[in-house]
């Protein structure tokens, strides 16, 4: 064997040159979707709230954020998170959520990642059977309830903070598609939902639509941003404004499914799963309706033909609306772990995307 093979073999680790910064997550992902969870190499945030310390971030380490959601090492669709100290005593963590765009307020699949990984890494004291987790995000506490079966984790349920319906059935013309209907929600962050069946498209909710739907997503949002709709949180002005367009099918693939959702969200990014606060959105617009009752599921399948259950666990009053805790289900499953290196020499250390 050569000698510069048995190099190979034996120096399998890299040392960062003086001066670099070195990170390391574990990638996961929840119905296709991605999350990088940062664990180690990011600067301390120890501000007093999850919201206080999302402003930091954003402040002070916000070329951090690009260097891991954008190429080289991230892509267009990365989600990332940052896992932070509870709002109080009662909580277990706090977690910052990263995208191509900047913060969002709330992430579902990122609920159900993260919640997986604390089970499998023994950040809790592990149980048979549904093991809580009390977790602040940016929109409040959500709970969630990691099942375990013979040591495994078998599936993640979590209640969403009071989500809310702001209005049904607005209309607006969007330039290149006319008027359309949607109804405004808030699952954690606010959507605008596009039902198929109420308006007019040349695209479907498939893979080979994948540019259309993009296109049509950020149109629709930018209209309704534009738009003299007001986006106001009852508690939260960090809370207040429109996060993204989900596209809605009512008629189901298989008798297994009851929806589809298509969620662009940020600056163009498509979920690949059906989206948790989406879900949560959508189950208030539901109950709002009078077609879901109270423990009543839906499955509602994504893009990639992943699958979240929703349901309705009870209603509430939350400022001036009433509102549903809902239950979103999904699975997740670790991909990867990284120790990403900045060299402070690298041009591309900030990240860069190409669309």
């Amino acid at each position: 064997m050569n000698r510069t093979y048995q190099n190979i073999l034996k120096k399998t680790s890299f040392t960062p040159h003086d001066g670099s910064i070195k990170i390391k997550t574990i990638d996961m992902h929840t119905g296709g979707e991605p999350l990088r969870v940062i664990l180690e190499g990011f600067p301390k945030l120890d501000r007093h709230s999850v919201l206080d310390n999302r402003r930091l971030c954003k402040e002070k380490y916000d070329h951090l954020r690009k260097a891991l959601m954008f190429e080289p090492r991230g892509h267009n669709d990365m989600y990332g998170c940052i896992l932070v100290p509870p709002n109080d005593a009662e909580g277990d963590f706090g977690i910052i959520f990263l995208h191509n765009e900047g913060y969002s307020t709330m992430c579902g699949h990122a609920i159900v990642a993260i919640s997986t990984l604390a089970v499998e890494m023994n950040w809790i004291e592990v149980s048979e059977g549904d093991n809580l987790i009390k977790i602040d995000a940016p929109c409040g506490r959500i709970q969630s309830f990691v099942n375990v079966a013979d040591g495994k984790v078998v599936g993640v349920r979590f209640h969403c903070v009071p989500s809310f319906v702001v209005s049904l059935d607005n209309q607006i013309n969007v330039d290149g598609l006319g008027n359309i209907t949607f109804d405004l929600a808030y699952g954690g962050a606010y959507y605008a939902y596009v039902d198929m069946a109420k308006n007019s498209f040349d695209f479907d909710l498939g893979v080979n639509s994948y540019s259309e739907l993009i296109k049509q997503g950020m149109a629709i949002k930018n209209a309704v941003v534009k738009s003299n709709i007001e986006i106001e949180h009852p508690f939260e002005d960090d809370l207040s404004f429109l996060y993204g367009t989900i596209f809605i099918d009512n008629d189901p693939s298989s008798e297994q499914i009851d929806s589809r959702n298509v969620c662009i969200f940020a600056e163009g990014e498509v979920d690949r799963c059906p989206t948790g606060s989406g879900v949560s959105g959508r189950m208030a617009i539901h109950k709002k309706r009078n077609e879901l009752e109270i423990g009543e599921k839906m499955i509602i399948e994504s893009i990639t033909g992943s699958r979240f259950t929703g349901s309705v666990v009870s209603e509430v009053e939350y400022g001036p609306y009433i509102a549903v805790i809902p239950e979103v289900e999904g699975n997740a499953f670790v991909t990867g772990q990284h120790a990403f290196i900045i060299n402070p020499n690298d041009p591309f250390k900030e990240g860069f995307f190409l669309k």
